[in-house]
C-alpha cells in the first residue's frame, strides 16, 4: 500500500495499557504505515544521501515488559541495520510525528564522527540556525525538543557534538516535531515534503566523516 497518513486513532495507540495490547496495535495499525512511508521515501533518501538507502522499521525486539512510547522507520545506507550508522527517522508517538537525524549511542565510529562535527560544526551552524523549526532533542524518544536551533548561538550548536561522547549512551538528535493534531490533518504528500525538507537540511551531518 501507499502511505495514507496518520489518523487520530493511530496516535491513541500509545494510550493503550499493557505491553501485548499496545504492541499488537502497533503491529496492526502503525507498522504497515511505517513500512509504506519507508518505501515511499527511499528514493528521496537515496538522492539526499548520495547512495543506496534501506528502510528499517522498528521491531522493539528487546522489549518484553514496558510498551514502547514511540515507534519509527529509520533510513541508513546499511541493509543489515541502522544503529551503527548515522540515520534519518520518521517517528510517531502519542503527541507528535518527528522527522529526525540521529547519530546514536551504538554508532560504530562515534568518536571520529564527533571530531568531524567539531571541525565542521561552526560552518554548518549558520545554515542550521536559519532553518525554521529545526531543533535539538536530548533523547531520540523525546517528543519535545530541548532547544530550537535558531535560538542557540553558533558556538552552542557546535558544542552539541559533545553530547555523542559525553556518556556511553550519548547521542546527537536533530529534527522537527509536528503536533499530532496537525499531522492528523495532513495529506500523504505533506509528510513526504516535511521529511524531504528536514532530511535535506541535515544531509551534511549524514555525510560527515
Amino acid at each position: 500500500m501507499s502511505f495514507p497518513g496518520f489518523t487520530p486513532a493511530d496516535f491513541k495507540v500509545f494510550d493503550i495499557d499493557g505491553f501485548k495490547p499496545r504492541m499488537d496495535a502497533i503491529k496492526t495499525r502503525i507498522r504497515p504505515k511505517l513500512e509504506a512511508i519507508g518505501r515511499d521515501l527511499l528514493p528521496d533518501v537515496a538522492r539526499i544521501a548520495g547512495d543506496t538507502a534501506f528502510a528499517h522499521v522498528a521491531r522493539h525486539a528487546r522489549r518484553t515488559v514496558n510498551p514502547p512510547e514511540d515507534t519509527w522507520v529509520a533510513f541508513a545506507l546499511d541493509k543489515r541495520g541502522y544503529k551503527k550508522h548515522c540515520h534519518f527517522k520518521v517517528a510517531v508517538s502519542r503527541g507528535v510525528v518527528r522527522f529526525l537525524f540521529e547519530a546514536g549511542p551504538e554508532h560504530a565510529q562515534k568518536r571520529r564522527w564527533a571530531a568531524a562535527w567539531k571541525r565542521q560544526g561552526p560552518k554548518l551552524a549558520p545554515v542550521l540556525r536559519r532553518a525554521k523549526g529545526l531543533a535539538w532533542f536530548k533523547d531520540e524518544h523525546d517528543e519535545r525538543p530541548a532547544a530550537i536551533l535558531g535560538e542557540l548561538s553558533a558556538e552552542d550548536i557546535a558544542r552539541l557534538g559533545d553530547e555523542l561522547t559525553r556518556t556511553r549512551d550519548g547521542s546527537l538528535v536533530l529534527g522537527r516535531a509536528v503536533p499530532a493534531q496537525e499531522a492528523a490533518r495532513w495529506k500523504p504528500r505533506d509528510y513526504a515534503r516535511a521529511a524531504r525538507e528536514t532530511f535535506q537540511l541535515l544531509a551534511p551531518l549524514y555525510r560527515l566523516k
